[in-house]
């Protein structure tokens, strides 16, 4: 099975139920599938060709949805490309996938001008948005001129999207991800957080992460109602639950906490709510603990997961998120798409309490790095996916996240390579050395801190920092904070020992990380 043949199932069997909602605008499946339909066909007259890597940069939207599916349907490879990215950042993307067309809304105009201007070769321009410019066509005018072809005949296993996460080496990475894979990890999701036939699914986290897409994809298969909001925003996401009866959505621990700190707060306007889940950060004890109290009736579910599996690795059970419980620190058991182990520096399982990095797998997990056959190999080894993450099992096979082996930082959800901030840091002309470590941040879960030896003479602030990097990396990448010293503290090897930097910061925490 296909995403698209959840489409044409709902077409066939929820033809007058409502597919999207997005602001005053509402369509059924029937014209959902009809839009999708007549859409890929406006692409290919464009020239687009079936196997062409087609990007979308835009805020949460219906249209964007309807972008996105019509893409598989002409047997287009989506790219979802990161809003928060800079120029540079997604003209990079464009550049290392091949991207031939760039679908985009008003609100990244600006950007596709740049990215368009420094691009090679011709790349089409779709404007999602009703505003015109004057490069671009607009969506409506290739849904108004095209017909409602047959969708392509694509094999399960072909490429379906790339999604790019961030690089050890200071570039990011395109995860190849099959139909299969896709297909497989929303069945996982729809089994865990047990989604419903005609439930409605906010997209409230960024439609370019995968977090949302294993979500969208779930209530794809399901036939549940699409609900939008732009971006995040406590008030409008309170809003849109309460006035479109929610059922399900996902938040990252950060954005939960926005929403319990808003004015707009109120239980009863989240009365709708069945599942509410949460993952790319432990959740922490005072807002799980205020969750549960003022919504006992909701499932919470916490998710684990990462773009190599599809997103799909594991998940806790709303009746083991007890504070102070045996499970309450664990990530879970794996999904049903999942296998997972934790295994030594030589590959072998570990006992139940020994500490090691979880390996996954499952017809979830991707085909391999775009264009990057050596990260591929490094990282696929006799089918298990290595994530980078430290932990044990305990005696009942739940997964305990106690460090990274990756030098990466999580702040907000968002996932930050460290080699990519010193890249940029680097690049001040007052920088002579740099180390980015992650420290703990009560609002963010972890910050960028970037411990530096600047050059004879020179000094340098947290904003002057920031500012420089901006122009290279994305905001939430940029060091929140900073340390000057005189040198950094090396091994016989000369290697920067970044453990040393970062105990200081971490001495009383249960983990290494959050």
């Amino acid at each position: 099975m296909l995403l698209i043949d959840a489409v044409r199932r709902n077409a066939a069997f929820r033809a007058d139920e409502i597919a999207t909602i997005d602001g005053e605008e509402q369509h059924t499946w029937a014209q959902f599938a009809q839009r999708v339909a007549r859409a890929a066909d406006g692409l290919r007259q464009m020239g687009v060709a079936p196997g062409d890597r087609v990007g979308i940069l835009a805020w949460n939207s219906a249209r964007y949805l309807e972008a996105q599916f019509a893409i598989w349907w002409m047997g287009g490879v989506l790219v979802p490309m990161n809003i928060r990215w800079s120029v540079e950042e997604n003209l990079y993307c464009i550049r290392d996938a091949g991207i031939t067309a760039l679908v985009f809304d008003t609100g990244f105009a600006e950007a596709a001008r740049a990215i368009a201007a420094q691009a090679e070769g011709s790349l089409r321009h779709i404007i999602l948005d009703a505003a015109t410019d004057e490069a671009a066509t607009a969506l409506e005018d290739l849904i108004a001129q095209g017909t409602a072809i047959d969708a392509h005949d694509t094999s399960h296993d072909n490429l379906a999207g790339i999604y790019y996460t961030g690089g050890t080496t200071g570039f990011p990475k395109g995860v190849m991800l099959s139909f299969l894979a896709l297909w497989t990890a929303a069945i996982g999701i729809v089994l865990a957080n047990r989604m419903a036939p005609g439930g409605r699914m906010l997209h409230a986290t960024p439609m370019f992460h995968l977090a949302d897409g294993g979500m969208s994809h779930g209530a794809m298969i399901q036939g549940a109602t699409h609900v939008f909001v732009p971006r995040f925003d406590p008030a409008d996401v309170i809003a849109m639950i309460d006035r479109h009866q929610v059922t399900d959505v996902l938040l990252v621990p950060t954005m939960i906490g926005m929403l319990q700190t808003s004015d707009a707060y109120a239980p009863e306007k989240l009365r709708s709510l069945r599942c509410l889940s949460f993952g790319a950060s432990p959740i922490p004890a005072p807002i799980l603990a205020r969750l549960q109290a003022d919504l006992p009736h909701v499932n919470l579910l916490h998710v684990y997961g990462q773009t190599e599996m599809g997103p799909t690795i594991s998940y806790l059970e709303p009746h083991h998120q007890v504070p102070g419980g045996p499970k309450a620190l664990s990530v879970g058991k794996p999904f049903a798409c999942a296998e997972a182990k934790v295994v030594d520096a030589d590959g072998v399982e570990v006992a139940p309490g020994v500490p090691g990095e979880i390996m996954a797998r499952g017809p979830s997990a991707m085909m391999g790095y775009w264009n990057k056959p050596e990260d591929t190999a490094k990282t696929i080894i006799d089918g298990w996916v290595k994530t980078g993450d430290v932990a044990y099992k305990d005696a009942d096979g739940f997964l305990f996240i106690c460090d990274r082996v990756k030098d990466m930082i999580i702040t907000g959800g968002e996932n930050v390579f460290c080699a990519e901030v010193e890249n940029a840091v680097a690049a001040h002309p007052a920088v002579a050395q740099v180390a980015v470590i992650g420290v703990p941040d009560p609002d963010f879960g972890e910050r960028v801190h970037a411990v530096i030896v600047p050059k004879p003479g020179q000094t340098l602030t947290a904003d002057d920092l920031k500012a420089h990097c901006k122009t290279l990396i994305a905001n939430y990448k940029c060091p929140r904070s900073i340390e000057l010293r005189d040198a950094l503290p090396v091994s016989a090897a000369g290697k920067i020992l970044k453990r040393t930097l970062r105990e200081p910061h971490w001495t009383g925490h249960a983990r290494a990380v959050n």
